[in-house]
């Protein structure tokens, strides 16, 4: 949920948000009858079944064995990438964002040390940006001052599951360990300690299904030997420990998970989360920070009728949105630009993008070139 623009209403930032989730989930209850074609397929294989008579693909294994463990139909690779001195200094400018219980805006930003108040979950697609943030600058004990981050939850906390339910032919504590392991996932490839040291995120790398050979082939050469073709940085968040530190131990998310009915007696789950890195280089104490959006689907597929490993998922898609990092840098390692430095790496050539912004579906073709972000 962003924030509401100053548009002079009277209405309260937490009556227009509790109003929003209110119509969401009055329309998300709405009964919803199927096709008569979806009828008439479904009695078809269920006659099918009963005589004996099994679907093509019966237990031959799911789509992206087909594909030969291709899990990603489309990787996005540095998409947006690189912020400029000039922009970063120009984001005080912008409006301060609203402070709950005050709609015009007029409260001053709140004191060091004081935690503005969170945002709720997220529980659809935003429709906008989020507005401006307070013009403060990011210190260490208050790391993500001036972001609109700073109403985010705190790393795990910020992953929220989504109820589960029966899909298909899975039950419903099977679709409960689709998203648990989802949600494992992105923890240990984003927010584990160790992962963002550069350490190898071996919990990440065993949620995977063996089969998916070529997926984790790739990797683990990524890993290793890290390269243009081979960027560990298109799954896995991760900071040279001898250039850069979290300022603090908090990494803020905000994001929603989804999941519906794959086409091979699966479950499909949607991730769509942004990660708000905080860093400090040693000996100072200067904050820049690193945004990252990552959308990834994976698939559960039912064991009874597909040859898969029990416990473990397939990724089917990793994309992601990269801001404040320097440009076609292929170390394997994320590059936060700070205010007092020199910039690193090639000039951004892209667009200019908000890395906030949530609304815009990262599934559209990626601008080519190295962009630069609006703000950090």
């Amino acid at each position: 949920m962003t924030d509401k623009p100053s548009d002079g209403s009277s209405i309260p930032d937490e009556a227009w948000e509790k109003f929003v989730q209110d119509a969401e989930k009055a329309s998300a209850s709405a009964p919803k009858e199927p096709s008569a074609r979806a009828r008439m397929v479904t009695e078809r294989l269920r006659q099918q079944e009963a005589r004996g008579e099994l679907p093509p693909g019966w237990r031959t294994g799911p789509a992206w064995q087909e594909m030969n463990g291709r899990a990603a139909r489309r990787r996005r690779l540095w998409a947006v990438l690189g912020v400029s001195l000039a922009v970063a200094v120009a984001v005080v400018a912008l409006r301060p964002s609203l402070i709950p219980g005050d709609p015009f805006g007029t409260t001053a930003s709140p004191p060091n040390g004081v935690a503005a108040s969170p945002l709720p979950a997220e529980t659809a697609a935003p429709t906008a940006a989020p507005g401006a943030a307070d013009p403060a600058v990011p210190t260490v004990a208050r790391p993500f001052a001036g972001s609109p981050a700073e109403r985010w939850a705190d790393g795990e906390a910020g992953i929220v599951l989504p109820k589960a339910t029966r899909v298909g032919t899975l039950s419903k504590r099977q679709v409960e360990q689709a998203l648990q392991r989802t949600r494992k996932l992105l923890v240990d490839a984003n927010l584990d300690p160790a992962t963002l040291r550069g350490e190898r995120p071996e919990t990440a790398l065993g949620l995977i299904e063996p089969r998916q050979t070529e997926l984790l082939d790739l990797l683990t050469t990524a890993l290793r030997k890290p390269d243009k073709d081979h960027d560990p940085l298109s799954m896995f968040s991760r900071f040279d420990p001898d250039e850069v530190r979290l300022a603090g131990d908090v990494v803020k998310t905000r994001g929603r998970m989804t999941f519906k009915a794959g086409e091979h007696a699966s479950v499909v789950v949607r991730a769509d989360y942004t990660f708000v890195y905080p860093l400090v280089r040693e000996g100072s104490t200067e904050v820049a920070r690193t945004i990252i959006r990552r959308v990834v689907d994976t698939e559960f597929s039912d064991p009874a009728r597909y040859q898969v490993t029990p416990g473990k998922i397939a990724v089917l898609r990793y994309d992601q949105e990269i801001g404040n990092s320097a440009c076609d840098v292929y170390d394997g390692y994320l590059h936060p630009q700070f205010d007092s430095a020199a910039p690193t790496g090639a000039p951004p050539s892209g667009p200019t993008t908000d890395p906030y912004d949530r609304s815009k579906d990262l599934e559209a073709d990626p601008a080519e070139g190295c962009g630069t972000v609006s703000r950090t």
